[in-house]
């Protein structure tokens, strides 16, 4: 029996907005590049496992500016590369400018599908939680967004000392919630990240694949918003 539901953060329960590939194709654009804003999809994703991994051999933030700002620089590259462009050095940089001022606008919303799913399953009595590799203040954030009526707890890597998909932070949601990892889902949009970090210590992982970027999967369920959850407590 489901006693608990665990739910990443970014892209899970919430989005950028305006959101990044747009952001990232209007940069694009303004230095004579043309790509669509679904076509950078798949590149994104390339590019947050490629960050996500870098950051799990040694933490983005404990490394010199130069490291940094080389794994920013592949980072860049790799969303244009999976798109099919290849540019130079010079015209790299000149595009990471563009975004980063770009960027500067954007807030935080939720999806539309969040706050009424939360409801149905607090009516249910369920135990929910917010697991994230964010590093912000996410009980404020989630404040602010309106969650903290729904949520049990917010756990976030910082908090922990390791990033998903380490055990740490899910061995913390479960303690937090008093259930056994059979009695646990999670939830999250990152196959790598949340459904192999639920796996490695025995709670359901659910794949939320909101733009269809996971055909492949087989391994665990995929569902397309957060309505179809209710099919599988």
């Amino acid at each position: 029996m489901i006693k608990a539901i665990f739910f990443d953060w970014l892209d899970t329960l919430a989005r950028y907005e305006p959101p990044r590939e747009k952001l990232f194709s209007q940069a694009l654009r303004e230095s004579g590049i043309e790509i669509s804003p679904k076509e950078l999809m798949p590149g994104f994703l390339a590019a947050d496992k490629y960050y996500l991994e870098e950051n799990a051999r040694l933490s983005i933030a404990q490394r010199s500016p130069r490291e940094q700002a080389g794994v920013f620089m592949r980072y860049q590259n790799t969303v244009l590369t999976k798109a099919g462009v290849k540019v130079d050095q010079q015209m790299l940089l000149q595009i990471m400018k563009k975004t980063r001022q770009l960027f500067e606008g954007m807030i935080l919303v939720l999806f539309d599908d969040v706050l009424s799913i939360l409801k149905t399953l607090k009516e249910r009595k369920l135990i929910l939680g917010l697991l994230t590799n964010a590093t912000k203040d996410m009980i404020s954030v989630s404040r602010k967004l309106g969650l903290e009526p729904y949520l049990n707890f917010v756990i976030t890597s910082q908090e922990v000392g390791a990033d998903k998909p380490k055990p740490p932070i899910f061995l913390a949601a479960l303690e937090r919630a008093g259930v056994k990892a059979s009695e646990a889902i999670h939830v999250g949009d990152q196959y790598e990240v949340d459904i192999t970090g639920a796996q490695g210590v025995g709670i359901k992982p659910i794949l939320i694949d909101r733009n269809d970027l996971y055909p492949e999967v087989v391994d665990c369920p995929r569902i397309g918003n957060l309505a179809e959850l209710v099919r599988y407590l």
